[in-house]
């Protein structure tokens, strides 16, 4: 069980950590219009995250019957995808700290809280790059291919929890620590961070 918690907590913030277009709108929408308001929007990102990790455990415990005859080949490729995925966040960091020519964010119209939170639980959906990303995490996890149900919804509860808080920790720093963790150097170090968390990931399916 605790294994799928820190499995669960690892995924989350491999996740979450890199503070891009969202994380960007989130800080600016908490420190315009509070923490009421940032913090129905964070939960909104962590629900997808939760969401999307809760799809790759069903399916991924429905798949499993079928593709054990492959495991060994599908394991290998999830390490492909996630060592994909952390370069990808990786590069984007540094080219866009290097792009000084990037335009600021547009500041959003005034919203009240159920909105900012379906507003950004919808934004954060239509990213595949999340579902792709639990996905590999389940598939390619001999541990998680072995557990049990009630694992599985630690793990789910976990990245859940990770990546809320996370987005609740964006939100409640506002205008101070956004313009920290928005700006070109706090981006590259987010950026960074994650990638270096998610392939460690992939190396952990590895062993």
């Amino acid at each position: 069980m605790s294994a799928a918690l820190v499995a669960g907590l690892l995924a989350g913030y491999g996740i979450a950590i890199p503070v891009g277009a969202v994380g960007t709108y989130l800080v600016l929408l908490t420190a315009r219009d509070g923490l009421k308001v940032g913090a129905y929007a964070a939960l909104g990102v962590a629900t997808a995250d939760g969401l999307y990790a809760l799809i790759a455990v069903l399916g991924g415990s429905r798949l499993i019957p079928i593709i054990q005859p492959i495991a060994e080949p599908l394991r290998w490729g999830s390490v492909v995808v996630l060592l994909v995925l952390a370069v990808h966040i990786g590069i984007t960091g540094v080219r866009n700290f290097r792009d000084s020519a990037k335009s600021d964010v547009t500041r959003p119209m005034a919203i009240g809280p159920l909105k900012a939170y379906v507003s950004l639980l919808g934004i954060t959906l239509l990213n595949p790059t999340t579902v792709i990303y639990f996905a590999a995490l389940v598939l390619g996890s001999e541990d998680m291919a072995a557990a049990s149900g009630a694992e599985h919804v630690v793990f789910v509860v976990a990245a859940f929890a990770a990546s809320a808080s996370w987005q609740l920790f964006l939100a409640g720093g506002g205008a101070v620590l956004g313009k920290a963790l928005t700006g070109r150097r706090g981006r590259l170090v987010t950026a960074l961070a994650s990638s270096v968390l998610i392939a460690a990931l992939a190396v952990r399916l590895l062993w």
